[in-house]
């Protein structure tokens, strides 16, 4: 299924990007969107394998992305669109009501290719940057490994990241506006507002008084 700019109105939202970005970078079957690996069935009587709209009460994180118009209703081909949760729900979400990738990634529901054709192999870092200047908040542990599963180092670097630990100032309020990490957070990854700890994980040490 091919993504046109006449799918979307002029101006994209946050959830228009997601699509756009996943499509764009052919992270799964050239042939699907977001189709996950055959066969991979969600563990019996798993609650994060529900689809988003099985709780009576959405997260509001979802709920405020449900409310944006992404499509043109009008375009005539409006009714060819896979909707987001027909096309992961067979994925397991988190806490937020939006696909949990890498646990999807960990259990092999998902397949990341380094290339279309899928002969390349991914470039693995493991090594993870802390971030320290965040005021009273705990340190930024940033791990590359979980990233280099999906993305190329080019994906990143030198733009919007220098390749030198501490050469980039990252504001959140940046990162709400969509730069910086806000580039796939927010977006294809998980919703920064609501998930605080998963970025802010190093306990700072106790000054002594």
């Amino acid at each position: 299924m091919a993504f046109s700019k006449h799918h979307t109105r002029h101006s994209l939202s946050s959830l228009g990007r997601i699509l756009a970005l996943i499509l764009l970078f052919s992270i799964f079957d050239a042939g699907a969107f977001l189709r996950a690996v055959p066969g991979a069935a969600p563990p019996a009587g798993s609650a994060a394998a529900a689809a988003p709209d099985s709780s009576p009460e959405p997260h509001q994180a979802r709920r405020a992305i449900d409310r944006q118009a992404i499509h043109d209703p009008e375009n005539p081909d409006f009714a060819r669109l896979q909707s987001v949760d027909e096309a992961t729900r067979r994925l397991p979400y988190d806490a937020n009501g939006f696909p949990d990738w890498m646990r999807a990634l960990r259990e092999g529901r998902i397949d990341p290719r380094s290339d279309i054709q899928g002969k390349g192999g991914m470039e693995i870092l493991d090594l993870d940057i802390v971030m320290k200047n965040t005021r009273e908040m705990p340190y930024v542990k940033f791990p590359h490994l979980s990233h280099t599963m999906w993305l190329a180092c080019s994906n990143c670097h030198p733009a919007p990241f220098k390749a030198k630990a501490g050469s980039t100032e990252i504001r959140m309020a940046d990162i709400f506006r969509g730069n910086a990490c806000g580039m796939c957070h927010d977006r294809v990854a998980f919703i920064t507002f609501f998930s605080c700890s998963r970025c802010h994980s190093v306990p700072q040490p106790v000054r002594q008084p």
